[in-house]
């Protein structure tokens, strides 16, 4: 595998590729994915991106993961308070380390770069440069509207926060999910007008909501705030199974179909050709489909039901996350803290 296609293993796009061949080639390799501590991660935050970020350690990528603590009481995250968006940030660092994240990706937190005038200075650089008409069109990366920023004006102020991001840690690469794009978008439009260099923007899959994705044009994905949504990195096995077995998986299909979306982004890449699904002697019992394409079809003819399908992804979803729970019994952490 050359160095292009691991730094675009199980993402959806590079943007651009040419520039991220040159770039590679060049050894410019500054790299930053930022997260808002604000609950419990889920399991993207807490299985997908760990081993991309160690595909990055892999590449030689200089390679930080943002703490984006004030970014979070922007967004008013955990009621707006700054020291329990931290505490959430040092769980979030505990449960990446624990599930197998690189020691050599840094962390760095959004305080200790706003304390730094070059930051603010870099902000209001940025935007000058940005029209409110671009910077609207950028609310979506926190999840907001323009109603909401209208009656709380601070909410424009992320977007040029996460452009400035990007500038003042001089970055060359920026991951994040397809959410994220339209901030990415806004960085390399601004860097163009302000004659610095263009981040180049490699995005990721977004896992979509158990209780059903919505239609594409309203996609609906897993989410923090909405608990029956989301597989969380410390559920216990038994709501694993709980909340895979109330999940929307329409048989036979896959598109929308969330159960297909983690068995594709997050267990086939961990165990490719050895995730086993038991299926009854008389379907034909066990088999472990050694691509999701093969996966797919067999699913798509209904050779495999939903049924089947759901015990095999608890099974696998619990031997994964078993680290993180077995760091709350051993520090006894108490959840309840980071409920948003």
């Amino acid at each position: 595998m050359d160095k292009l296609e691991l730094l675009a293993r199980n993402m959806v796009e590079v943007i651009t590729e040419a520039e991220a061949k040159d770039a590679l080639e060049s050894g410019r390799n500054k790299a930053y994915i930022g997260f808002e501590p604000s609950g419990l991660p889920h399991i993207a935050t807490g299985l997908l991106w760990p081993r991309k970020l160690n595909d990055l350690i892999e590449l030689g990528l200089d390679t930080t993961v943002l703490l984006a603590d004030w970014h979070a009481k922007v967004n008013d995250k955990l009621g707006g308070d700054l020291s329990r968006i931290q505490e959430s940030g040092r769980l979030l660092l505990k449960s990446m380390k624990v599930m197998g994240l690189s020691d050599k990706v840094k962390f760095l937190w959004t305080s200790d770069m706003v304390s730094d005038p070059e930051y603010w200075s870099t902000l209001l650089n940025v935007a000058k440069t940005a029209n409110l008409s671009r910077i609207r069109r950028a609310l979506p990366i926190m999840g907001r509207t323009e109603e909401d920023a209208d009656k709380d004006f601070s909410k424009y102020i992320y977007p040029l926060m996460q452009v400035t991001d990007i500038f003042y840690m001089d970055l060359d690469f920026a991951f994040g999910g397809m959410d994220q794009r339209h901030a990415h978008m806004l960085a390399r439009d601004v860097a163009e007008k302000m004659g610095r260099k263009k981040v180049i923007s490699v995005h990721g899959p977004l896992l979509g909501s158990l209780t059903g994705t919505g239609r594409m044009d309203s996609f609906k994905k897993m989410s923090k705030s909405d608990p029956n949504s989301a597989i969380f990195l410390f559920d216990p096995p038994e709501k694993v199974r709980s909340k895979i077995k109330k999940a929307y998986c329409p048989i036979k299909e896959v598109e929308g179909n969330p159960v297909m979306d983690i068995i594709r982004h997050i267990i086939m890449p961990y165990y490719g050709e050895n995730f086993l699904i038991r299926r009854p002697p008389q379907k034909g019992g066990e088999i472990s489909p050694e691509t999701y394409g093969e996966l797919e079809k067999l699913y798509v003819n209904g050779d495999i039901h939903p049924v089947d399908l759901k015990n095999a992804v608890s099974d696998a979803l619990n031997e994964m996350i078993a680290p993180a729970n077995r760091l709350v019994e051993r520090e006894e952490i108490d959840l309840s803290n980071f409920q948003v």
